[in-house]
């Protein structure tokens, strides 16, 4: 009977510190994500509460791209008669002035084509001669209209013969007006077209080029833009003439005003559409090719959003504090989104009956302050 008596005394005694021991658990769990203060402390905290806010937020939309030049500041050189490659002294990212001398090519064909004109032109000289001689026979009766019809034809011919003969060799540099048969050359020179750099050399000198074959890609940065690449689901935020800011991937980098000044109609494979920016200000150490990063501030959304010193981090999370009673506040974990002009956008877990709830607008790391010494 003794034996049962102390093992039914020992039972509820252990009952009895469990029940002690859960109660301090659930003591301690409650004060880890809640805190009261005392008058005194309530009035130095100088806390500010209020209802939480719902109002407009511009989200920010992080897109990549890169530098890209538009095709009539990209040119492509080549020999339009072909020929042999005589000399250059084109490197890749040397600077051209429109009209310099950036090649010289050299072929027989050259030579040819000279020696046609001079002598297509001699004979229009005479056939312009004869033409009219002949008209002058006609008109006296003493030539016939066959013998005008013809001259007139071969006289036509000529002209035709010059003027096309003419065409070549300015399309291959050689002003016909200047050349004469002293001064016919087995060579020409190519200039650059634009005022640039050099972006590309792709012959080098002794090789034949064909007149397909490109020898040199030169580029005017003058105009750059950035290209943009923007999903699909996000184009509809995007506008012509809206700003973005841009910057390389640099450990510094420096940011770069733009403008949107064209959006893409054509939806790519991967669901996306290239934007293209122009740049505010031209800076040299931009380069086509560059990759480049941007950030868009797209169109807003009534969102909940506190002011920024509303929220605090603890254990690598993100809290706000809510009024429980008169004077404890409880913290609840949210997770923050946008930020604009010193508020912060933040989505609760469960967002039933938040605008009916007070916060704590100011002071929230006096609350955290405290929470954290009282578990000490």
């Amino acid at each position: 009977m003794k034996n049962y008596l102390i093992v039914t005394i020992l039972f509820l005694g252990f009952v009895a510190c469990n029940n002690k021991t859960e109660e301090a658990k659930t003591e301690q769990a409650v004060s880890e994500s809640a805190v009261e203060l005392t008058d005194a402390q309530l009035k130095n905290a100088k806390l500010q509460t209020g209802k939480i806010q719902k109002r407009a937020i511009s989200s920010l939309l992080k897109v990549n791209g890169k530098i890209d030049v538009p095709p009539q500041n990209m040119v492509s050189i080549s020999a339009p008669l072909g020929g042999y490659l005589k000399s250059t002294k084109l490197l890749e990212g040397m600077h051209l002035g429109k009209g310099e001398v950036i090649a010289t090519m050299e072929d027989q064909q050259y030579i040819q084509l000279q020696q046609d004109y001079l002598t297509a032109k001699a004979h229009l000289i005479s056939g312009e001669k004869e033409y009219n001689r002949q008209k002058d026979l006609n008109e006296s009766k003493a030539s016939s209209d066959k013998v005008l019809e013809n001259a007139l034809a071969e006289y036509t011919s000529q002209k035709v013969m010059v003027k096309s003969l003419s065409e070549k060799l300015k399309l291959i540099g050689i002003n016909p007006e200047n050349l004469n048969e002293t001064n016919i050359s087995r060579s020409i020179n190519i200039v650059s077209p634009i005022d640039g750099y050099v972006s590309a050399v792709k012959m080098n000198i002794g090789k034949y080029a064909s007149p397909t074959d490109i020898l040199f890609e030169l580029v005017n940065p003058a105009d750059i833009h950035l290209a943009l690449t923007v999903f699909e689901k996000d184009v509809n935020k995007l506008f012509i003439g809206q700003k973005i800011t841009a910057y390389n991937n640099s450990p510094e980098p420096k940011k770069y005003k733009c403008e949107i000044i064209l959006i893409g109609q054509d939806i790519s494979k991967e669901r996306s559409v290239t934007v293209h920016c122009h740049f505010m200000e031209y800076d040299k150490s931009l380069i086509p090719g560059m990759f480049m990063n941007a950030e868009v501030a797209v169109s807003t959304n009534d969102a909940f959003v506190v002011p920024d010193e509303a929220v605090v981090m603890f254990e690598g999370k993100q809290f706000v504090f809510m009024q429980a009673e008169d004077k404890k506040f409880e913290m609840q974990e949210v997770t923050t989104q946008n930020n604009e002009n010193g508020f912060t956008q933040i989505v609760f877990a469960d967002n039933k009956d938040i605008e009916n709830k007070t916060f704590v607008l100011k002071g929230a790391y006096t609350l955290l302050m405290k929470m954290k010494n009282t578990e000490e």
